[in-house]
Parts: structure tokens; sequence; C-alpha cells
């Protein structure tokens, strides 16, 4: 992904995202019931890289399949790429673990940028100190293979009632996880700073007394005048 689109994600809030994917119509684009692990210094951002569970069934789910090199978790944990993040549909399921500490640790080894999933983690005490941002819904201890059977790598998937496409962009922050089409990335990465700045403002304005009407939203002429003020004096 555009390397400077990667720094303003990194810095911008998941709520500002919202809006400004709200303003194009696009309504549901954060992951419902996906929280971090621990929260980190930078936001979690990186283009999607996918994998699909299904409900287990018994004779094709038995512990041996962990054995098999092309178990698709284990491929997923291979092939992700460095600056990814990888997202598990596991279909809301939290019963049974998406993934545990040891294949979130090789995915930070390997460089990826976080991993997603709308189930949970065992081990997630041990995750939530690695450096790798990590979101679930929340701890789970029994294998993945109790509950799930992976099934596919790198198709679109429906992860926390989102739909997810390879390549678009997963953004995470202290609250939560939201998935902008790549197709649109750069322009809400910009438009998202610029909301930042002028929430910075007004929050400067509300600490120093400022009554919220005329100034969130800038009704007022007033405002965007002082707004510019503020800006000036902050680049001096």
């Amino acid at each position: 992904m555009n390397p400077q689109t990667r720094k303003k994600l990194e810095v911008v809030s998941v709520a500002t995202l919202c809006t400004a994917l709200y303003k194009r119509g696009l309504r549901n684009q954060t992951v419902q019931d996906v929280r971090p692990i621990s929260a980190k210094k930078i936001n979690m951002v990186g283009p999607a890289f996918t994998l699909r569970y299904i409900p287990a069934r018994e004779d094709l789910n038995t512990l041996a399949e962990f054995r098999n090199p092309l178990h698709p978790q284990r491929v997923a944990v291979e092939e992700c790429p460095p600056g990814a993040v990888l997202v598990m549909d596991s279909r809301r399921e939290a019963r049974a673990a998406s993934a545990g500490d040891i294949l979130v640790t090789r995915l930070q080894v390997r460089g990826v940028k976080g991993v997603v999933t709308d189930g949970g983690y065992r081990d997630s005490n041990v995750i939530g100190q690695l450096d790798i941002p990590a979101y679930h819904q929340r701890p789970s201890s029994p294998t993945n293979l109790t509950l799930h059977q992976a099934l596919d790598l790198n198709v679109p998937i429906g992860c926390g009632e989102v739909a997810v496409f390879p390549g678009d962009i997963m953004v995470g922050d202290a609250d939560s996880v939201i998935c902008i089409p790549a197709e649109i990335a750069d322009e809400i990465a910009d438009e998202a700073t610029q909301m930042t700045e002028f929430e910075d403002f007004v929050i400067d304005q509300v600490k120093a007394g400022k009554a919220i009407i005329g100034l969130y939203p800038a009704t007022n002429d007033e405002t965007l005048l002082d707004f510019a003020q503020w800006k000036k004096n902050r680049s001096e």
C-alpha cells in the first residue's frame, strides 16, 4: 500500500474513519464485537489477507489435521505477506480459538502488521504482550478444530458482519477495527487527517470553555476563521 497512506492511517481514529466512510454512503465497515487484546502505540494498518473457517465436521477435523502441511490455517500463517493483516472469518464463534500465541508470534516474526478474528484466541494474555496488534471477540482455550474447519485463503469473507475483500485496508486502534475499500484508501486517509486536525482544534476550544453549538460541526463562520488562525499559530 501507499507508504504515506499507511503513515496517515497509523495516527487517525477508527471513529474518524467511520465518519469519512459514512460520507460516501458506507455505513457498515466497523468490525462488530472485536476489540484489541492490548493497546499499541500506533494503529494497526495493512491490506487484508483472509482466512475463512466453516463449521467443523468431526470426521474431517481431527488432531491429525495439524500434521497436514497444507492445512489452511498453517499455510495462512506462512503466506500472509509482510506488511499485511491476517483477517479471519470465524463465524463470530469464540467457543474455539482461531489461533494461539505460537502462530501469532510467527506472524510477528514474519513482519505481518496485525491479526484480526471475530472469534477468540487461546493464550490471549501472551498474545497481548507481543508487539503485533491482535483483535478478537474474547479469549478462548479449545483448539479451533473442535468447532472450526479452516477452508479458504485470500477470498472475500465476512468478519464481524463486515465484508472484507483481499487487499482492503484494515485499520485498528485502541477501540476497534475498520475495513476501508482499497480503491478509496488514499482519499479516506487524506480526509481523516484533515478531520483529525479540526477535531484537535475543537478539543482545545472546548477545554477553553467554548460552547459546542456552531463549533462542532463548524456552522459558525467565525469557527473556520479561528481554526485557520489556530493552524497558523501551530505552524509558526
